[in-house]
């Protein structure tokens, strides 16, 4: 694979990924299983190591989740809640232990073992024995404060009891939803003429998120705590221990939880529990492994993303069979083709499947999926529908080949298929599918965040035309009386839309840029080409080789963007964009004009007294460096806090500059 190839998967891969983790973390519709999210992952991980220039800071793989909801506080996590690495069966497993072996020796290892149940993770914070704080994970390194929402959950204690309660506790657990209540709250749903909620994990964060705590109270969730964070004045030396002293402060820990001495103790563990899954009250997804003891944890350490200490150990997905009726092709944003089976309703994993995913042309083609077949369908992590593969021997003998579209099945405009591409694309940007998917893209909380105007209302706007395009927002205010004779519309909802709309003209230019929706310009670049030309006008004009001298702008999105805004119709949407009075400068300020570190690699290791390490790379992305996980020799320079690890001595090795925290807040001015 040539470079060139690589940065376009690359690019391609990090759209996916992020896209899934919103889908899954945020907007709770995941289209994919775990397994296929873990493959796209991998495939990710496995090129940004062959071409290490091309990984960057914002890449999925340096981060463990999503953004969390502006509906609430935002609390950074004092220590980051990382997701775990996931491993499927025994040789994997034992791999784990082998790399724990590598790094601390041969020796016998205590691990401890519970259910890992499919909820939302929650940190809880007491002062002086008294809940102060629940914080959802959100992105691992900031999350949502939902204190109120928290204290309605009966099996959160308000008040710790026992001994030796520390005067600061943090506490982490999963928040989640039994089996008895996700059935009841379903009930009442279909009584009501309502569309039954699809799991329990979609229903305990959902709730979680609502801004009355009284629903939360009403909805039963539950929770199981099963770390310790933070315990001032307690001397907790083991995973074990930390369980029996949160068990002791009155919180509510996993009864099942088991100490097992050694790997064979767990393995036997996971085939006990993978029997028992079927009889439980609640969801559970896979085994968590914990190395017991907090020094060995400490000398294990942590990957960018993972603790090295700790791996889930997931469960095969839940599968059935059913019959492929239709495959239906949709057109997204882009043009982007996505074939999807229509299938014969199956009841799956605690819901029914009526249809599934085929991702694109060539996986159809591989796994000669045919309308007709009988297939075997899973759902990873006992969520999201897969065609795993067709059961031959049931084929009807008048089956043939699925053959996609030679045409876009909305507009009928001719298909491409770009070289190197896996997917047929529509080329015709006024398509009504494109032009549906682009409002909707455009409206998201993530680009210009038009509250109120969801999927069904651009549907509407587009049918009964109201609109075209974005521009066209901006002029609904001039036909309200049309707006408000739209089902579902009055005038109250239809006057806080148009306040919404107006809002929008105010956001960030960065926001502007991605909300327009143009290939492969994902938040990142958005960002990063808002903050080199500062105004749309700039980046409009600008040459292909000025913006692949940005740093992380790579050919392939230069060239994406000065296309768009060649086209004539772009050009006029930008005008229109304009007139209506919508922001297209960024604010100038001083610490966005010096680019100072532009180019640079920075590595932080050690403890940071005057700032935080978010902190630390928040000012030098600011200033156009870039913060890597590894020391190399195309490494700048070392940040060495106190207490730093092996990273320095790479340094020392490798003849890389070392620079302490007093050094580095010098040369971001503020020393």
């Amino acid at each position: 694979m040539t470079r060139e190839q690589a940065e376009h998967r690359i690019q391609e891969l990090r759209r996916e990924v992020r896209r899934h983790e919103h889908l899954y973390y945020v907007a709770d519709q995941p289209e994919i299983a775990d397994a296929e999210y873990d493959r796209l992952e991998r495939e990710l991980r496995d090129l940004e190591a062959q071409f290490p220039d091309l990984a960057t800071p914002d890449s999925p793989t340096q981060r463990v989740g999503e953004k969390p909801s502006e509906s609430f506080p935002t609390w950074v996590h004092r220590v980051p809640m990382l997701s775990l690495d996931n491993t499927y069966n025994e040789e994997e497993l034992r791999e784990f232990e082998k790399r724990v072996f590598r790094q601390v020796g041969e020796r016998p290892i205590d691990y401890v073992a519970e259910p890992k149940i499919d909820g939302l993770s929650m940190a809880l914070h007491y002062e002086d024995g008294r809940l102060v704080r629940g914080v959802t994970r959100g992105d691992g390194v900031r999350g949502d404060d939902v204190t109120p929402n928290v204290r309605a959950i009966k099996s959160v204690p308000l008040t710790l009891r026992g001994e030796g309660v520390p005067r600061r506790l943090e506490v982490r657990g999963e928040v989640f939803l039994p089996r008895a209540r996700f059935d009841a709250i379903n009930r009442e749903r279909e009584e009501r003429e309502e569309e039954p909620y699809a799991n329990p994990r979609n229903v305990a964060s959902g709730t979680m998120k609502s801004l009355d705590a009284r629903v939360v109270a009403l909805r039963g969730l539950r929770i199981y705590v099963y770390s310790v964070v933070e315990a001032e004045g307690a001397a907790i030396r083991s995973q074990w221990e930390a369980l029996e002293r949160m068990r002791g402060w009155g919180l509510k820990t996993h009864p099942d939880s088991r100490l097992c001495h050694g790997l064979g103790e767990v393995l036997a563990f996971c085939a006990e529990w993978q029997q028992k899954r079927d009889d439980l009250q609640y969801d559970i997804d896979g085994v968590v492994v914990k190395v017991s003891s907090f020094a060995l944890q400490e000398e294990l350490g942590y990957t960018s993303k993972f603790p090295r200490w700790a791996i889930a150990y997931k469960y095969p997905a839940r599968q059935a069979t059913t019959v492929v009726r239709t495959i239906e092709v949709y057109v997204g944003r882009t043009g982007k083709f996505t074939p999807v089976a229509h299938l014969d309703p199956v009841p799956l994993a605690g819901s029914t499947v009526a249809r599934a995913t085929l991702h694109n042309e060539e996986e159809v083609a591989r796994k000669d999926v045919r309308v007709g077949d009988t297939v075997l369908i899973e759902k990873g992590g006992d969520v999201i529908p897969k065609v795993v593969k067709v059961v031959e021997a049931k084929r009807p003998p008048d089956t043939e080949p699925w053959a996609p579209p030679e045409k876009c099945p909305i507009c009928q405009t001719l298909a491409v298929k770009s070289e190197g591409e896996v997917d047929r694309r529509c080329p015709n940007a006024s398509c009504p599918a494109q032009v549906e998917q682009r409002l909707r893209h455009f409206a998201r909380r993530d680009t210009m965040d038009i509250e109120g105007l969801g999927d069904v209302l651009v549907h509407q706007l587009l049918e009964k035309g109201l609109v075209r395009d974005f521009a066209d927002l901006y002029h609904l205010r001039e036909r309200r009386d049309e707006l408000i004779a739209l089902e579902r519309m009055a005038d109250k909802s239809a006057d806080n839309l148009l306040l919404q709309i107006e809002a929008s003209k105010s956001r960030e230019l960065r926001r502007l840029l991605y909300g327009l929706g143009i290939r492969f310009v994902g938040e990142r670049a958005a960002m990063l080409l808002a903050r080199h030309f500062r105004r749309l006008d700039a980046i409009a004009e600008a040459p292909v080789e000025e913006m692949e001298s940005i740093y992380e702008i790579g050919p392939v999105v230069a060239r994406s963007v000065r296309e768009w805004f060649d086209r004539e119709e772009n050009r006029r949407l930008v005008a229109r964009l304009k007139e209506a009075g919508v922001r297209t400068e960024e604010p100038t300020t001083a610490a966005a004009a010096e680019q100072t570190f532009k180019g640079q690699q920075f590595v932080l290791t050690g403890m940071l007294e005057r700032m935080t390490r978010d902190e630390a790379r928040a000012a030098i992305e600011a200033r156009g460096g870039r913060v890597t996980s590894s020391v190399s020799k195309k490494t700048t320079a070392v940040v060495v806090g106190k207490d730093p690890g092996s990273k320095a001595d790479k340094a020392a090795e490798l003849g890389v500059r070392r620079l302490t925290e007093e050094e580095l807040a010098t040369l971001l001015g503020g020393g």
